[in-house]
């Protein structure tokens, strides 16, 4: 791996001692989350430990590997997943598959461009799946007469066992990182997060957070059914920013769609721009309504310094008191940049080329942004709330 734009010895090293949370936000974004594994390899080579990890479909399957593995085994935890997702599929769907798709382990999908390569992997993730991860149904659901095989088209069983694989549930429920999963329940449409400090985490949670439909069937848990949290929104940073009491925090968020693009010409272009809007995190409202809220909360604060003392720390006012917390926020995004042979199929082209392509990146961007230890730095009382990006002006 390239160690560009790592900092040298005798440098000045960052710290995020001064933040409460270091909290990583992972988006949703299928194929595409390799890059998120990029970026924690560089956050854990420059000495950076997460104590909060948010994840939502693919994210939080990338969530569930960091938070539920030592330290030390992070990193190959989540490589070891992805080259076995990332397998080639033409075998995978026979009752030999396993042993004949080992024998190809590594070799790239296509032959040529890297476009077709993807096309490749695409094709085959549709018609064949991935090892360990999903299977095509049969019959298809459209010969079926209700039940859950007939609301999807792949069945997640094989999911269930890779992620007994490569996380330990019981340290990702030990609580020394807080894993957060974001999903929907299908009956009520209202978003849920499955958070380790609240209840017991279990391969279930994290499946229903990648449940998107109607690939994948939604995913029973204590009675109700779950989705994707996609379908509702694709970011956990909101639940991040409104944590309760809130907190000094330094935030990492991984998005793997580009909110900003380029006018489509063709109906491919706009098939593969309409699925960037859609599944873009929206982080500048979610950062613009966070910084209402803490001006808000400054004003509140500064209210209470005109009150007398005997009135300011009065029972009545508690509430007051608490709303006009002002902690310091930092939010560092790492949004991936799609490369211009890339398409509308690029969240499941499952191929290891792309894969580590994707991996590469996140690395890159990463190593890019902590190659100024100043986009680390706590935000002063004045500023209160900072972004940072290496792709776009600073704010």
């Amino acid at each position: 791996m390239s160690t560009a734009g790592v900092p040298r010895r005798g440098r000045r090293q960052p710290t995020v001692s001064r933040y409460d949370t270091v909290a990583l936000v992972l988006q949703g974004g299928g194929a595409l989350g390799s890059y998120q594994a990029g970026v924690y390899q560089g956050l854990h080579e420059a000495g950076i430990r997460p104590n909060w990890i948010a994840g939502i479909s693919i994210g939080a399957i990338n969530a569930a590997i960091i938070a539920g593995s030592p330290p030390d085994e992070r990193a190959e935890r989540l490589r070891g997943f992805w080259e076995s997702i990332c397998r080639p599929t033409g075998f995978s769907t026979l009752p030999w598959g396993d042993t004949l798709a080992q024998m190809f382990q590594g070799i790239p999908f296509g032959f040529g461009s890297p476009a077709m390569n993807g096309q490749m992997a695409a094709f085959q993730a549709l018609m064949s799946g991935q090892p360990g991860f999903f299977k095509p149904r049969y019959p298809p659901p459209y010969w079926l007469r209700g039940g859950p095989a007939a609301t999807s088209f792949y069945d997640t069983a094989p999911l269930a066992a890779t992620l007994r694989q490569y996380v330990d549930f019981d340290l990702l429920n030990r609580g020394d990182v807080r894993a957060s999963f974001g999903a929907v329940n299908v009956r009520t449409g209202n978003f849920a997060y499955f958070d380790s400090t609240r209840i017991t985490l279990r391969a279930e949670h994290i499946m229903a957070s990648g449940a998107l439909p109607p690939g994948f069937p939604a995913v029973e848990i204590d009675g109700e059914y779950y989705w994707d949290g996609g379908v509702v929104s694709n970011t956990p940073l909101a639940h991040v920013l409104s944590a309760h009491p809130m907190r000094d925090t330094l935030a990492f968020q991984v998005d793997l769609w580009p909110a900003r693009g380029p006018l489509p010409t063709t109906l491919e272009e706009v098939a593969e721009r309409q699925k960037d809007i859609q599944y873009s995190s929206r982080t500048r409202t979610v950062t613009n309504t966070f910084q209402r809220v803490l001006k808000l909360r400054h004003g509140l604060q500064r209210l209470l310094e005109r009150l007398p003392e005997h009135e300011r720390n009065s029972a009545e006012l508690a509430d007051i008191r608490e709303l006009a917390c002002t902690p310091a926020v930092n939010v560092i995004n790492l949004i991936y940049e799609a490369k211009r042979y890339e398409r509308n199929s690029k969240d499941y082209e499952f191929g290891s080329e792309a894969m580590r392509d994707h991996w590469q990146s996140g690395l890159t961007d990463i190593q890019r942004t902590l190659a100024d230890p100043a986009v680390l730095e706590r935000p002063s009382p004045g500023q209160g709330f900072v972004t940072h990006d290496i792709h776009r002006p600073p704010r």
